[in-house]
């Protein structure tokens, strides 16, 4: 089942708390963090600025995201949550929300949840997908929105060489130095890579990442593809827990979070296969 009413126009009463699904083009912005005392301009601020317009409020409305994106990071399903503070429906905070954001943020849906919901300690697991042309010129029209990779990858081999990232396991050797986990234990549920013509796309699902994690990933898995690593470098790496070891982060043009899960009990909308330059590419399962 999902939530029947994301659109409803029904009132919902003050301090309802509201999860809403939002997308974003990253490359227009200093990451999805709000930064007050810097002059940078971030997802979080800018969706934060437009709540408060729909609730005719002075100060912005505080929101919590599952994961928090780099700089040029795109989120196809970032999911935020945040307590209303007037009177509003489902409807207003998609429609009115929009309506106050720039063209490239976009709410889907909006519905109520219970309190106890977080956006971030309720989920389960999120998914990225990063994307690759694998071709011998620079793309133009997919400029900031893939990676490019002008030496031939083996996607098969990429592929093999990725499940060794399968299971819970300690993954220092793929964890940026400013990163400010506790602990850099992480259970990778599924990996796959394949490839659809001249993209070649590395999907991932965890229960929670690392700082840099899948882009540290991404430059290991191309540096086995292009043959300039053996195979099984990346399970040499994992043994030996070494960032200095491994390949250089793969830039933030490419990667997408494609999915956030949560249980079955908050009944929020299905999130469709994107992100949508790749729909028709790519079946509806991986």
């Amino acid at each position: 089942m999902v939530n029947p009413a994301p659109f409803s126009a029904d009132p919902l009463p003050a301090d309802s708390r509201i999860a809403s699904r939002v997308e974003y083009n990253g490359n227009g912005y200093s990451g999805w963090q709000a930064q007050p005392h810097l002059d940078v301009n971030t997802v979080q601020s800018t969706l934060e600025l437009a709540l408060a317009r729909v609730a005719d409020v002075d100060h912005p409305i505080r929101v919590h995201c599952a994961g928090r994106t780099d700089t040029g990071v795109h989120g196809f399903c970032q999911v935020i949550h945040f307590d209303a503070p007037v009177i509003r429906s489902a409807k207003a905070w998609v429609l009115g929300v929009n309506a106050n954001l720039p063209e490239d943020i976009r709410v889907h849906w909006s519905v109520p949840v219970p309190g106890e919901f977080h956006a971030r300690f309720t989920a389960t697991a999120r998914r990225y997908r990063y994307v690759i042309v694998n071709s011998p010129v620079r793309p133009a029209l997919l400029a900031g929105q893939v990676t490019w990779q002008r030496r031939p990858l083996d996607a098969d081999l990429m592929h093999r060489e990725s499940q060794c990232l399968l299971g819970e396991q300690d993954f220092s050797c793929f964890r940026a130095a400013a990163c400010q986990s506790n602990s850099p234990m992480r259970n990778v549920s599924s990996v796959d890579v394949s490839r659809f013509g001249e993209l070649v796309v590395i999907d991932i699902k965890a229960n929670a990442f690392l700082h840099h994690m899948v882009r540290n990933i991404a430059g290991s898995l191309m540096a086995v593809g292009t043959g300039r690593k053996p195979p099984g470098w990346c399970a040499e790496l994992l043994r030996r827990g070494e960032r200095a070891l491994a390949a250089d982060t793969a830039p933030s043009a490419g990667l997408y979070l494609v999915d956030v899960e949560y249980p079955a009990k908050y009944l929020l909308p299905v999130t469709p296969y994107g992100p949508l330059m790749l729909s028709g590419s790519i079946p509806a399962t991986v």
